[in-house]
């Protein structure tokens, strides 16, 4: 097969410091089966293909060149005080500009995300990032400083990097930056899994909506560009397949996962079993956040790595809640399941078709880019 000479690279922009397709009964609509040899001879001529990279976990120098830190390394270099008020770095934008410059130069694709997690440790010192409102403005102004500044040559934007991970991670478990938890989650010193979680995502997509409006007011009809947001998925299946119940995990589950985003920004609200599930402790749209929500993409970007089991949870806690036991889903690996290459990740051979199918249909045939995919092996001879 003919593919194509420009190569989609994901160069990844820090922010001053792509799934799992709900088969929720929510909208009523369930995957189809889907069955189809996956290797190259199914992608058609012109099919683009690339790779990634994110900044602060491949440029290094977190104290060079007028770089601010993040609550990684406690990475900025745009704007080392997290604020375009706090002024503008010129070695940072001259960096970027010399990185898409010699991208373009080489037949290459910029495929810019704006915040890969590395939020700048000034604004979370100032009023705790993500936690609070206030970041949505700051993001808005660093979104448009990149827009007007790098997107006469980017023509492809991604807002956010698997929210996700960073609202679980970060809040839930604090096995990510800034590490935050409740104590009987993990060893944190400081944190509430059962609301931060959720306020986090929160502010994450409202700051991904607020971007976009920018984007598509202030510069879309002359820049000619598409932006959308990449969210990171699973693949669940039944651990008992004559289980009603855990064929209803499986459901559930995906809706706390992908839903959790991918419901937002297509519908304007949260999948309906996290309201019911997880009650006043989730969030609230106003009807001006719904509308500024819904539609706020021209791609979504999907990042699969992995397939779990899912079995339905039989118990419920009373106390010490959190984003894990919220869904009342058990997830596991189990001997049936191949394992993916070197991460010790695990598959069944047909799941990438299954992902793409569900994601077409339930989302009203968007259109998306496979990013973060594929299998690490140490032997690729026949993949």
């Amino acid at each position: 097969m003919a593919i194509q000479q420009n190569l989609l690279v994901f160069c990844l922009l820090a922010f001053v410091p792509a799934l799992l397709a709900t088969t929720s009964t929510d909208h009523g609509v369930k995957p189809k089966p889907y069955s189809m040899p996956f290797n190259r001879t199914i992608f058609p001529a012109g099919f683009t293909f690339g790779a990634g990279s994110a900044s602060y976990q491949s440029e290094g120098g977190a104290s060079i060149d007028g770089r601010g830190p993040s609550i990684w390394d406690t990475f900025t270099k745009n704007h080392p005080e997290g604020k375009i008020s706090g002024g503008v770095n010129p070695l940072g934008v001259k960096f970027y500009n010399n990185v898409i410059d010699e991208l373009l130069a080489n037949g290459m694709k910029p495929f810019v995300t704006l915040f890969h997690w590395d939020l700048p440790q000034a604004l979370e010192d100032k009023y705790g990032g993500f936690l609070s409102s206030e970041i949505v403005k700051d993001f808005r102004d660093y979104a448009d400083f990149c827009f007007k500044t790098f997107g006469d040559r980017v023509k492809h934007w991604v807002t956010m990097n698997e929210p996700y991970s960073f609202s679980v991670n970060g809040y839930n478990g604090g096995t990510f930056a800034p590490g935050r938890c409740s104590s009987y989650m993990g060893n944190c010193t400081a944190g509430d899994s059962s609301t931060e979680p959720y306020i986090v995502a929160h502010n994450l997509l409202l700051s991904h909506a607020a971007a976009v409006k920018v984007y598509r007011t202030k510069y879309q009809a002359y820049q000619k560009g598409k932006i959308g947001i990449t969210i990171v998925t699973h693949w669940f299946i039944p651990k008992s397949p004559k289980s009603e119940a855990d064929k209803e995990a499986a459901n559930r589950i995906l809706d706390f996962l992908f839903g959790w985003f991918a419901d937002p920004i297509t519908y304007g609200n949260y999948p309906k079993i996290m309201r019911s599930l997880v009650g006043d402790r989730l969030p609230k749209f106003t009807k001006a956040q719904s509308e500024m929500l819904r539609g706020s993409f021209d791609f979504l970007g999907v990042n699969y790595y992995t397939t779990n089991y899912a079995q339905h949870s039989l118990t419920v806690p009373k106390f010490n809640k959190s984003y894990s036991t919220d869904s009342r889903v058990t997830p596991s690996f189990g001997n049936r399941m191949a394992t993916n290459g070197l991460r010790n990740d695990k598959s069944f051979e047909d799941v990438e078709q299954q992902l793409v199918a569900a994601i077409w249909q339930c989302y009203n045939e968007i259109d998306f880019l496979i990013q973060f995919c594929g299998r690490s092996s140490d032997d690729m001879t026949t993949k």
